[in-house]
């Protein structure tokens, strides 16, 4: 598999000026980025963002990018995620080809230069537990104080932390910190934790060790033991970089690479923490981390959207230096733009009513041909079954329609879709008073949508055959949370307190036209006048099942027309 290509020209932004800068004045004679996961959960549309953006860079100067595994946490990590996140990356369209690495490849080479910064003074074993080295740390205005332990001997810190290789103390009795300034303006330079101990199985080492090394003192190593030249990161990062520039000074690395940050995606009425998004895992608030309401690619794999409209999100939002927050609805745009030109048109009713054509002849069943796409004349035609008794959506009739109204309503005729004219000459309702069938008259001649004395309807309803039609559940799926931003929380609510009850809603009821009959699982189609649908991989002997990826509605479009 090869990286996507594109026709596009690129849009300028600051990462790419730095990179001209640095290939034209011969800094780098080409570029190699990375995309670094930590395996402790599925990848998001943040992490799409990122992965485009370094892909995308070594595809369009024609250098490398490779996939590293940041994993140093055994803890939380899981091959699953390994898994999950080689899947996505290559669901998105891009390779790694050769260049699959872990941070684990790097543990005996980490740990020999965390021995020499023991032995040239810049390192040391803390006897502090965690929440005391948080207390001597200080605040932005307060100075933090040394540690009681900064300065032993290198020869008792050398010996200490061999111990603690050794497995000779316990979780938290240790640790091995950075000598740098404890009164620095930068908090993160107030000698860092560079490594704890750990007793726990690591998903690749096994139990070689009982220490690993801290994310900040490994991603740095690890960029420049793969000759990264671009270190692409999220904008939380930007005071870390003094630490990734000091690490590599004081160490003989084969390069330093330039660390860059940038905007992070932050979408509305979406949940962007693994930490949190792993919390409704666990809790059940969702099914799994390909539920389609989650923000995870998994999750969007099984809603429906494709990669090709995730990239294009990708590249209309663009990379920024300063944080803001993305409509969700720019995201559904991009998805309706894509499956406009590729989903089938089918017909489905999700409401049905009986409509039934008494001047029809009884047993006759006509095959009606309909136009599978008319965005892709090669999508070609199929032919559709037309009898006596149909369905049609029950909110497409009225008894007393309000003004402008072109759907069905007593004595006013209206075109079935791909058929022929029909007028409602009787409503008849149920014991309950529902209605439950609409008794109507066809015109012969208007089939396709013609009528002999040349007259025109302005209503265009679609339907299926009732004898013909195949049952189907539909999930419903709207937003997981009912804020846009949750930095406008409430104060005293946690944000759970806005989650969407109505974020997925179950349609057991609704009739499909046969064509779907054998719809495989991942195929998608737009339902006439009811959204884009995609077959969940649910279906089976038993039934179909699909999800509802987008409404047909495109509020952002509109505005942006407003707009201009």
């Amino acid at each position: 598999m090869e990286n996507p290509t594109t026709d596009k020209t690129p849009v300028s932004n600051f990462i790419r000026t730095i990179i001209d800068r640095d290939l034209e004045s011969g800094k780098h004679k080409s570029i190699k980025t990375r995309f670094p996961p930590e395996p402790n959960g599925y990848l998001h549309i943040g992490h799409a963002k990122s992965i485009c953006l370094n892909f995308g860079l070594a595809r369009d100067y024609g250098g490398i990018c490779h996939l590293r595994f940041d994993d140093t946490n055994p803890i939380k990590e899981d091959v699953e995620y390994v898994d999950s996140i080689m899947e996505d990356v290559r669901w998105l369209g891009f390779d790694w080809q050769d260049k699959l690495f872990y941070a684990s490849d790097y543990f005996d080479q980490l740990y020999e230069y965390a021995e020499i910064l023991i032995k040239e003074g810049k390192a040391y074993v803390c006897d502090l537990c965690q929440e005391e080295i948080r207390k001597h740390r200080g605040t932005l205005t307060v100075p933090g104080k040394d540690s009681p332990y900064r300065n032993r001997s290198v020869e008792e810190n050398l010996d200490l932390f061999r111990r603690m290789r050794d497995g000779e103390f316990e979780e938290g009795a240790k640790s091995l910190r950075a000598k740098i300034d404890m009164a620095s303006p930068n908090l993160n330079m107030r000698d860092p934790v560079i490594y704890r101990i750990k007793k726990a199985e690591h998903h690749r080492t096994g139990n070689k060790w009982l220490i690993y090394p801290m994310y900040d003192y490994t991603h740095c190593i690890s960029d420049a033991l793969e000759g990264i030249t671009h270190s692409i990161c999220t904008l939380e990062f930007e005071d870390h970089r003094p630490l990734y520039d000091w690490f590599l000074d004081q160490l003989p690395v084969p390069c330093h690479p330039q660390q860059i940050e940038f905007a992070r995606l932050n979408l509305s009425h979406t949940m962007m923490s693994k930490r949190r998004l792993l919390e409704l895992v666990q809790n059940k608030v969702v099914n799994g981390w390909d539920d389609p309401r989650m923000p995870t690619l998994a999750g969007m794999r099984r809603r429906g959207f494709s990669p090709e409209a995730i990239r294009e999100f990708a590249d209309r939002i663009g990379v920024a230096k300063a944080n803001s927050v993305v409509d969700f609805e720019l995201l559904q745009f991009c998805v309706r733009e894509d499956l406009n030109k590729h989903a089938n048109r089918v017909m489905a009713v999700l409401d049905p009513v009986k409509l039934t054509i008494e001047n029809y002849p009884e047993g006759k069943v006509e095959e009606l041909e309909a136009d599978n796409n008319p965005e892709d004349p090669s999508a070609g035609v199929r032919l559709i079954p037309f009898s006596r008794n149909l369905y049609i959506e029950r909110d497409d009739f009225s008894e007393n329609p309000p003004k402008g109204w072109f759907r069905m309503s007593p004595g006013k005729e209206v075109r079935l879709k791909h058929a022929y004219y029909v007028t409602c000459k009787e409503v008849v309702r149920d014991a309950q008073g529902r209605i439950s069938e609409l008794i109507c008259t066809y015109d012969p001649l208007s089939r396709g949508g013609g009528t002999a004395d040349g007259r025109k309807v302005r209503g265009t309803i679609h339907w299926v055959s009732a004898e013909h039609s195949i049952p189907a559940e539909l999930r419903l799926y709207d937003q997981l949370f009912t804020i846009a931003d949750f930095n406008d929380m409430e104060e005293g609510k946690d944000y759970t307190d806005y989650l969407n009850p109505d974020s997925l809603v179950v349609n057991r009821v609704c009739r499909l036209e046969p064509s779907l009959r054998d719809a495989k699982a991942g195929e998608r189609y737009q339902f006439m006048r009811q959204g884009y649908f995609s077959v969940d991989p649910d279906s089976g002997p038993d039934g179909l099942v699909f999800n509802r990826i987008v409404t047909l509605k495109d509020s952002w479009a509109k505005q942006q027309a407003a707009k201009s």
